[in-house]
């Protein structure tokens, strides 16, 4: 078994997405057995602060799905998560050259959260940040579609 443990989600401000698949993945995992219902998920964001709460969309589209957000504080990403990640999952393309830029000691798997899906769904999850609860609910649905494919990936890798 790998020494590292932390999976990873990042988005920009660490208040809106990557909370949400953070939650939605630690969900998953936890169905799981071991090895995977004991990795850790954190999230953190490119250009986030700390201790902002999720935003009031976010928290609403996740308890929709009994999920509790609530208590969620933004971090940014910072050499210390990067070193103790075994895999790290951003939401757009974006995010990934930040890291591939910023960051050279990246582990060998740093992947887009819906980059093991059909590419005609789209591998992007734009930001909702300022938007309609419509919007939080299709971010929120569309990492819900990811999840699996991601869960299928840390079965095969993480050993």
């Amino acid at each position: 078994m790998s020494e590292r443990n932390l999976i990873l989600m990042i988005c920009t401000g660490n208040v809106c997405r990557s909370p949400m698949a953070e939650k939605l993945l630690q969900h998953a995992l936890a169905a799981e057995g071991e090895p995977l219902n004991q990795l850790e998920v954190l999230s953190a964001g490119v250009a986030a602060g700390y201790g902002d709460p999720a935003s009031k969309n976010s928290v609403a589209a996740l308890k929709k799905v009994q999920l509790d957000l609530t208590k969620h504080k933004s971090q940014p990403l910072t050499d210390e998560l990067i070193e103790n990640a075994f895999a790290i999952f951003g939401m757009t393309s974006s995010h990934i050259d930040v890291l591939h830029h910023y960051y050279p000691k990246l582990p060998e798997r740093v992947h887009l959260l819906r980059g093991f899906m059909d590419v005609e769904q789209g591998d992007q999850i734009p930001d909702p940040i300022g938007q309609d609860f419509a919007a939080y609910s299709a971010c929120r649905d569309a990492m819900i579609e990811a999840i699996p494919s991601v869960v299928q990936y840390l079965k095969a890798e993480y050993k």
